[in-house]
């Protein structure tokens, strides 16, 4: 058994790894076409997201396998494969309940991160990254890197989740947590700029909080924010705003 779970979370760690790589990767390729020469002199800061999100990449791995093991072997979760066990209408309040959960548990963390003694112990590593790229999505310390790992593992406990559903969800966070750091905005203006923009975050939201700290701790959602006087609008991506 601790054979299984060790190579389990192993597996898992890889996967966690690789997906980070082909994400990041590719949005830092795309930076390249759409923004050519932004990450121009960053080369040396990339190398050290990298290397804090492959460690992080490992310690995320570790839950995720045991959880997957326990699902696979034991039933421990609340993972279902049959669509029809639960209402279909069900799918995508799964989703959304889960990208709640997540974002509650993130917006309060991130924001005790930002308290002076857990900042320096771990949340400067990740805004160490001036200006962040997409390579610094998961560029933790292994200590913030723990607080996150957690998050989806607890859940599946606690809130039954198609496994079709929870995929979408782990790739809805891997989107927005690469998108939102690598410094431009792939959404389109109408959308950042409106309604919409008004309650999710996007990079011009995220950015801000890497230009000013002390604000925009949300990870999907702006409700946080609003509700505890912390949101401080959209940022932008001039050279000015990054000085």
């Amino acid at each position: 058994m601790v054979a299984a779970i060790f190579w389990s979370a192993l597996a898992m760690s890889a996967i966690v790894g690789v997906r980070y790589l082909l994400a990041s990767g590719g949005f830092a390729l795309a930076t390249r076409v759409r923004q050519p020469g932004l990450y121009r002199g960053l080369e040396r800061q990339m190398r050290r997201e990298i290397g804090w999100s492959l460690l992080s990449a490992l310690i995320y791995g570790i839950p995720a396998g045991i959880v997957a093991w326990g699902w696979q072997a034991r039933g421990w979760t609340r993972i279902y494969t049959d669509v029809a066990a639960f209402p279909i209408w069900y799918l995508p309040v799964s989703v959304l309940l889960y990208l709640a959960a997540h974002d509650t548990w993130f917006y309060w963390t991130h924001r005790w991160m930002h308290r002076p003694k857990p900042f320096r112990i771990a949340h400067a590593v990740h805004h160490a990254s001036r200006p962040p790229t997409a390579w610094a999505a998961m560029s933790f310390h292994p200590w913030e890197a723990l607080t996150g790992a957690v998050v989806i593992p607890a859940l599946v406990f606690i809130i039954p989740i198609h496994v079709g559903a929870l995929a979408a969800v782990l790739t809805i966070m891997t989107i927005m947590g690469v998108s939102n750091h690598m410094g431009w905005e792939m959404f389109p203006r109408w959308m950042v700029r409106g309604p919409l923009g008004g309650w999710l975050i996007t990079a011009t939201h995220h950015q801000r909080h890497h230009d000013l700290y002390a604000c925009n701790y949300g990870l999907y959602f702006r409700v946080w924010d609003r509700l505890c006087g912390t949101d401080r609008g959209l940022g932008d991506f001039t050279a000015k705003a990054r000085a």
